[in-house]
């Protein structure tokens, strides 16, 4: 009269193969990420740290906030960009986003 008790049936011993292909897609997902992400943003940190060790007077470069100008003063935090005749800006080094090459400002 009463419907009989359901269990549930008992796993198999997968064993070594069946525990890699369980973690499989989660490697897979890490090492995808790592080559993707992490990896090129290492790259770029190590680039911007370079360049702003390497800044030095007379270098053309471009901030953050898109002001274009020429290195005048360089400090060990600071940098003074000549924005026009006469016109000097001191900004932070990491403010810095990207060198131009030498007669860029003059083309402008």
């Amino acid at each position: 009269m009463f419907i009989s008790n359901a269990y549930a049936q008992t796993a198999a011993d997968a064993g070594a193969m069946g525990s890699l292909t369980t973690f499989a897609p989660l490697i897979l997902m890490f090492v995808v990420m790592y080559f993707l992400m992490i990896r090129p943003q290492q790259k770029r940190a190590k680039e911007q740290k370079s360049m702003m060790e390497a800044l030095a007077k007379g270098d053309e470069v471009v901030t953050i906030g898109g002001i274009m100008g020429k290195v005048t003063k360089v400090n060990d935090q600071n940098v003074a960009i000549e924005v026009s005749q006469g016109t000097e800006v001191w900004v932070q080094k990491h403010a810095i986003s990207s060198q131009l090459p030498k007669g860029t400002l003059k083309s402008l």
